[in-house]
């Protein structure tokens, strides 16, 4: 393979890598905690973009109230490294990457 050819797929792949982060900016996973108690809203790109927390769960004392908001970030955090994976993965799909 030539250099011309492989400075013009590594352009194509910064392309592809900077329009994936792009709509992983743009999307939006919840993180849901103790049946809808806590749900976290995040970006594909781990942006915290709304909280909302139910009454009862302040009466938890801060540790239980913690737990729960800890669950849902996790939760979000899981859908968010799914969305990372699945969006990243169709932008270098087909490309060699070293190992």
């Amino acid at each position: 393979m030539d250099m011309e050819s492989l400075m013009e797929q590594a352009s194509v792949l910064q392309e592809k890598v900077a329009a994936a982060q792009e709509k992983l900016g743009k999307s939006r996973v919840k993180g849901i905690a103790k049946d809808g108690a806590c749900i976290i809203d995040m970006s594909g790109k781990y942006d915290l973009l709304d909280l909302n927390i139910r009454e009862d769960v302040l009466s938890l004392g801060a540790k239980g109230a913690a737990e729960v908001i800890m669950a849902a970030y996790q939760d979000a955090k899981s859908k968010a490294d799914d969305l990372i994976d699945k969006v990243m993965g169709e932008a270098t799909e087909g490309v060699p990457m070293p190992e």
